[in-house]
């Protein structure tokens, strides 16, 4: 019995470490899509209307029509490498990233908005910027 409460409080003091990793090992289907340049994988996790900067063309679009704008991005500048260089998890339900994703033509900064909504994750906005 006297067990109980110690589990409890171990379970208490990691449940926000917990989250985090949970959120962590969301993302990586998204860093997957941009890294193979799967334009429908990648539409997957945007909302329903997203906001979409592709090097200073800015505009907000439904789903669909920012799927195509995505695909028309990576099949002018197919995908040789992305990575994210960084992250703010701090708070649970919005997180943000910067990436760095390069073509044969050139280096892109990459900025992720995330609404994490229960266990599903959207993208709210989307940029690729000229480095």
């Amino acid at each position: 019995m006297n067990a109980l409460p110690f589990i409890l409080s171990l379970f208490l003091i990691f449940m926000p470490f917990m989250d985090k990793e949970d959120l962590n090992e969301s993302i990586d289907p998204v860093i997957l899509a941009i890294d193979s340049g799967s334009s429908g994988e990648l539409a997957r996790y945007f909302e329903n209307s997203i906001s979409l900067n592709i090097n200073g063309q800015q505009g907000d679009f439904s789903k669909n029509q920012a799927e195509q704008v995505i695909k028309d991005f990576f099949k002018k500048n197919p995908p040789l490498r992305f990575q994210l260089v960084y992250r703010s998890e701090t708070n649970p339900k919005l997180s943000s990233y910067i990436g760095e994703y390069q073509s044969g033509q050139a280096s892109y900064r990459v900025f992720i908005k995330i609404n994490q909504l229960d266990t599903d994750l959207k993208i709210y906005s989307l940029g690729f910027v000229k480095a």
